[in-house]
């Protein structure tokens, strides 16, 4: 039988970057009112090395079984608070993180109404703490090479940066010819630089390039599967 949730929820100040604009001890006693919450904690930097033990201290003594952690955005760290989890015995993927900073402090400048949105980020998180389930990584095998939709200048350039770095690539254009819009101009804005130019010998690399597969007059109709194993239909 699965265990209860015994949820840990951390709330950074963030120096003053959260803290200025939000009551962080005021959602932290929000947080411990929660369902499932057994520990709610405010701390000025969550991320540094004291935060972090702070969170693997609370996992051993209060039995801790999922982490929340609400803080600046999980492009920052939240590789950091993964780590913090499995180094504490619980399953990375049982952290779920809100975004108090860039999603409120700052964006606020009312410090009782993004208190209040930071609880509601907080609860919102609680709640889907609750109903994370263990993950375990694994690796897949993945299809080396890509499709490139449009046959514009801006499509050609993605197939050449991927061609020249030697993987084969498929460039879907949907008309009898590679330039996109661009082919219907003269010059272009600011160098006044010739399209025909411009375009001569870029559209010259990527049909001569031999790891560019050129599909005019082609249209995708359907793609299924994940990353690394895409199947892509086309017409």
């Amino acid at each position: 039988m699965e265990a209860q949730p015994r949820i840990g929820v951390y709330i950074c100040h963030c120096g003053t970057n959260i803290s200025a604009n939000v009551d962080v001890e005021q959602v932290a006693e929000f947080a411990a009112t929660l369902p499932g919450v057994v520990k709610a904690r405010h701390y000025l930097y969550m991320c540094s090395d004291p935060g972090q033990a702070l969170i693997r201290q609370d996992i051993e003594e209060q039995g801790l079984n999922r982490v929340v952690v609400a803080s600046c955005s999980p492009t920052m760290h939240e590789p950091t608070f993964r780590g913090v989890t499995r180094d504490g015995g619980i399953n990375p993927y049982f952290l779920q993180m809100a975004n108090v900073r860039e999603q409120c402090s700052w964006v606020h400048t009312d410090r009782e109404e993004a208190t209040e949105k930071a609880k509601a980020l907080v609860a919102s998180a609680v709640a889907k703490a609750a109903l994370l389930e263990p993950l375990e990584e694994r690796e897949v095998g993945v299809t080396p090479g890509a499709v490139v939709i449009g046959g514009g200048v801006a499509g050609m350039a993605a197939a050449l940066d991927v061609a020249d770095a030697g993987f084969p690539v498929y460039l879907v254009e949907k008309s009898d010819r590679l330039g996109g819009r661009v082919a219907n101009l003269n010059r272009v804005f600011p160098t006044l630089e010739s399209v025909a130019e411009l375009l001569g010998p870029l559209i010259e690399r990527v049909q001569d390039h031999p790891n560019v597969t050129v599909l005019l007059n082609a249209q995708v109709t359907g793609v299924e599967g994940y990353v690394g194993n895409f199947t892509v239909e086309v017409r």
